[in-house]
């Protein structure tokens, strides 16, 4: 007889993906059927949605940008966070998106080209 715990293995990982699926599911589908009996979303509940976007998209670019180099030059010197300052600036000044992308994704391909390569 062994002592391997009960849900140890491929069976307490496909046990912990199906339990983690159904509460995501349920959680969405309560959404859906809460938002379908009110006419208006709560203030309350509507102040604090609006920094889901900026959060979301934060958690997404943050980690890319910003790289632990050996020396802080290397840190600061990256085109990537270079490029990432620059499209924070356009985004500020224009509040355009295809300005931003464009922006950062130029000042990225030339960083890349003409200063390190």
């Amino acid at each position: 007889m062994t002592d391997a715990p009960v849900l140890g293995g491929s069976l307490g990982v496909w046990l912990a993906i199906v339990l983690i699926g159904l509460a995501t599911y349920g959680f969405r589908l309560s959404f859906i059927h809460l938002f379908g009996r009110i006419d208006e979303v709560p203030p309350r509940i509507k102040r604090p949605l609006r920094y889901v976007p900026p959060a979301v998209l934060a958690a997404l670019v943050l980690p890319k940008l910003l790289t632990i180099r050996p020396s802080v030059v290397a840190t600061v010197a990256d085109e990537r966070l270079i490029a990432g300052a620059v499209a924070g600036v356009i985004a500020w000044r224009t509040e355009n998106v295809m300005a931003t992308i464009a922006g950062g994704m130029v000042t990225l391909w030339l960083f890349r080209v003409v200063v390190f390569a």
